[in-house]
């Protein structure tokens, strides 16, 4: 069985793989202080819950974007599971693609999983938007290649800074609008509606750009928590994928498995 970690800026996922079959996952708030023994009280508790024996963990994969974080997620492997843990981007688990950017070195491991995962699932050029503590905009050639891409505000992200310097405006809850109308009749209307149909603009935009840029028929995927508020009111999508960057990494394990 396989611990797949990924360590975003917002939580950390742990699922159990089973061959390409996700079993189990859950997700805890990021915070580089937590210990190696909290993770492990909070995560074999969790999985003895869900049936699960910690022993079945035969080998660990973490990507992180967090590196205050690392170093108690290997601990976690190597002390509660006996595994020494392999970390994407890392030798033996390098990327094995093409990362057609001025930087290589300071593209997130996120977004470079997701980009293994996407190309290994779906054919030709594609357009990866990952909704978490930002909003990435991921650029796949139909060879593989990452060629780029941008990077947004994540929408909570958005909203703590408008709530944060607006001292008469609530703290209001992020959801889909029943309504398609933009012209809100209260305050928290005109929030939500501001919110996010201005995040279903900026999307729509961008993809608009990216396409007209790339010249070529283009599939677009959405990852990430948020993804699917915006299904209901944006044809932009072609598919979501809520276990991308796990997928990514059960697929580079598989490859140095081979």
């Amino acid at each position: 069985m396989l611990l797949a970690i990924d360590a975003g800026n917002t939580n950390v996922v742990f699922a159990l793989v089973e061959g390409d079959d996700i079993v189990a996952r859950w997700r805890i708030a990021t915070d580089p202080r937590r210990t190696a023994d909290e993770y492990a009280v909070w995560l074999h508790q969790l999985m003895q819950l869900g049936g699960q024996d910690p022993k079945s963990v035969t080998a660990v994969v973490i990507a992180t974007v967090v590196p205050r974080a690392l170093h108690n997620l290997t601990v976690l492997a190597e002390k509660y599971f006996r595994q020494t843990p392999l970390i994407a981007g890392r030798a033996p688990l390098e990327w094995g693609i093409h990362l057609d950017v001025v930087e290589p070195s300071t593209v997130g491991a996120d977004r470079v999983v997701n980009t293994i995962a996407a190309h290994a699932l779906h054919s030709g050029d594609l357009i990866v938007i990952d909704f978490g503590t930002a909003t990435t905009f991921d650029v796949i050639d139909y060879t593989g290649a990452y060629k780029g891409g941008i990077i947004a505000p994540g929408i909570n992200l958005s909203l703590d800074a408008l709530v944060a310097a607006a001292a008469k405006l609530p703290r209001i809850a992020i959801e889909t609008p029943e309504s398609t109308s933009v012209i809100g009749r209260t305050t928290e209307e005109q929030m939500v509606i501001g919110i996010y149909w201005g995040y279903v603009g900026l999307i729509e935009g961008l993809v608009t750009r990216i396409k007209a840029e790339i010249g070529r028929p283009v599939k677009v995927i959405a990852t990430g928590g948020l993804a699917t508020l915006f299904e209901r009111h944006s044809k932009v999508f072609d598919m979501i994928e809520p276990d991308l960057t796990i997928r990514g990494l059960t697929i580079m394990w598989h490859r140095l498995a081979k």
